[in-house]
């Protein structure tokens, strides 16, 4: 009789919360070594646009849109920004009720709307509590597979290992990462998520596509990511329509991950061959 009555009430529930999302990168390993310490820093600012975004989760009853935050575009960041920004999720809808997730992704250049399911997570709650602003958000935690192409979880290769080679060793990799920048990143198989959530708001989303705890996540802790809630608008009077993207080519996310394997096989070629061509006639 509690739980239909907490769902009775959830199912009224609707708002806005804002995320603010940031991502860390190793850089004592990054160019095999041989990076000074301004090096670092200027791809660090450069890459600060792809790292640091500010997400808008609206939700209503069993659906939401998770979004970026719109802002003006103040200079790119690259080739290897925009390349990378190919990896990262557009808009994203959930229907908690369906089970369904909907995501607009633009891949170099063309429009895929990728038709997948909510991953069903096996969380463990835990007795671990602490404060975020005014809400009390409780510990759990779950492990997610990850499909070996999906680039969003992309590591440095072999990190960590450089002070086991020699001199010699570190410039070879050094030369290899401008040549083939994209043979030193890997795709983990799993990893470990942690979410902290409130039951004060008593609806089972969240940022992303994560959902299913009891109360809406406020925080997110996903490898060298943290997603943070920052504010949270309770059913305002202005209050968006939720309504599922269509923009885009409708694809399975096994149909997407296929076509991003072999697009990175192809640049993978393209910067072997100009290694290959380096010094001819």
């Amino acid at each position: 009789m509690l739980l239909l009555s907490i769902n009775a009430f959830a199912q009224n529930i609707s708002g806005k919360a804002y995320y603010q999302s940031k991502t860390t990168v190793d850089m004592d390993n990054f160019g095999g070594n041989q990076m000074s310490e301004a090096q670092k820093k200027m791809i660090m600012d450069r890459m600060k646009s792809m790292l640091e975004k500010t997400y808008i989760l609206t939700f209503k009853g069993d659906e939401s849109v998770y979004k970026e935050e719109e802002k003006l575009e103040t200079g790119g960041s690259g080739r290897f920004g925009g390349m990378m920004g190919s990896f990262s999720a557009g808009e994203q809808y959930k229907n908690l009720k369906t089970n369904q997730l909907l995501e607009e992704r633009e891949f170099f250049g063309k429009q895929f709307l990728i038709n997948d399911t909510l991953a069903n997570l096996q969380w463990e709650v835990g007795k671990e509590s602490k404060q975020i602003g005014q809400y009390l958000a409780i510990k759990a935690t779950a492990v997610k597979r990850i499909d070996e192409n999906d680039f969003n979880f992309a590591r440095r290769r072999g990190r960590g290992r450089n002070n086991d080679k020699t001199a010699e060793e570190r410039k070879k990799d050094s030369l290899k990462a401008i040549e083939d920048p994209l043979s030193q990143i890997e795709v983990p198989k799993e990893l470990v998520v942690t979410a902290w959530f409130t039951p004060q708001i008593p609806v089972a989303n969240g940022p992303a596509e994560y959902a299913g705890l009891p109360g809406l996540i406020l925080e997110l802790n996903i490898d060298r990511t943290t997603i943070l809630c920052s504010k949270i608008v309770l059913n305002p009077n202005d209050m968006d329509e939720i309504e599922a993207p269509k923009k885009g080519d409708n694809v399975s996310r096994e149909e997407y991950n296929k076509i991003t394997k072999e697009k990175i096989e192809e640049l993978q070629e393209n910067f072997r061959g100009r290694g290959n061509g380096r010094g001819r006639n």
